[in-house]
């Protein structure tokens, strides 16, 4: 039986987004015993296993580069933005550290201003404008100062859109396999050191969480890497959004989390900025001349 494909690309989000709430959960559960770079070190560990045998079956040649300073600048913002959000995991809950990383697109509109010379457009202000709404929403600053935690996942965040930039520059000359062994080979050391010098062995309980993280730590990007290539980001990007909700449902079940509507709303006014920009470029490129339709 042969589906569409969108709903191919609707299967790919769904498995995206099982591996996005199960890479959370393990994170949450390994926080318990772990320091942070101790489960960004075993991550990639996994991660290292898993593009070798990739890169194995794919060809050698897949790690070949020309541009290994920008794989370092790329993997520099991309750890950080990963240790803000596995630290965001052990001290608040599951539904703010997703709606925090939502202002990821954001933070990428005014990198790609800055470093690429891209024109804010009307619709990319409007994001802009409806992403720090939404930020302040959930965040809620006041006298007394906002949580740590929820700080760091915010510079995670940014560390995030700042990887995006550099992944963009890199995808026009070399392959996501490539980018992503980089990825695993060049974070291994950056979570090594710190492990090394405060070295401590999991219990024989942590290690499935420790796979698991690893896994979907791949498995995650991988989902929606092929969910873009079948539809729209149009389509792509709503389903993306049900992480919150489906977190939140999460967080309550096992943690007893406490459901927080301003985190909800806020979230729900930065996705509709996001979408209004998607929904712009979408129809900026079917008006360009150099746009081609895709049967």
């Amino acid at each position: 039986m042969e589906f569409s494909k969108p709903v191919r690309a609707a299967l790919w989000m769904s498995g995206a987004l099982l591996s996005f709430m199960a890479m959370a959960v393990s994170g949450r559960e390994l926080s318990a015993e772990l320091e942070t770079y101790h489960i960004l070190f075993f991550r990639s560990v996994i991660g290292v296993f898993l593009i070798s045998a990739l890169i194995s079956y794919q060809g050698l040649h897949l790690m070949k580069t020309q541009h290994l300073m920008r794989h370092g600048l790329r993997n520099i913002a991309h750890y950080a933005g990963q240790y803000g959000w596995f630290y965001g995991l052990a001290y608040i809950s599951l539904a703010e550290v997703i709606a925090i990383e939502f202002t990821t697109p954001v933070w990428t509109a005014l990198f790609a201003f800055f470093l690429l010379g891209e024109k804010l457009t009307p619709a990319r202000l409007t994001a802009l404008a409806l992403g720090l709404t939404g930020l302040v929403m959930i965040l809620r600053p006041s006298t007394q100062g906002m949580n740590p935690a929820a700080l760091a996942v915010l510079a995670g965040a940014v560390g995030y859109a700042f990887s995006y930039i550099q992944t963009k520059s890199l995808s026009a000359t070399d392959a996501p396999l490539t980018i992503l062994f980089y990825m695993t080979v060049m974070q291994l050391p950056f979570g090594l050191i710190p492990s090394v010098l405060d070295w401590q062995w999991p219990s024989w309980e942590m290690l499935p969480w420790i796979v698991l993280v690893g896994v979907t730590a791949m498995s995650a990007h991988y989902c929606m890497t092929r969910a873009f290539k079948l539809a729209d980001a149009t389509v792509v990007v709503p389903m993306d959004f049900l992480r919150l909700p489906l977190i939140m449902c999460v967080g309550y079940l096992l943690y007893q989390e406490s459901v927080d509507i301003w985190v909800l709303v806020g979230a729900a006014v930065m996705f509709s900025g996001n979408l209004i920009n998607v929904r712009a470029e979408q129809k900026k490129l079917k008006l360009s001349p150099n746009h081609k339709k895709v049967s």
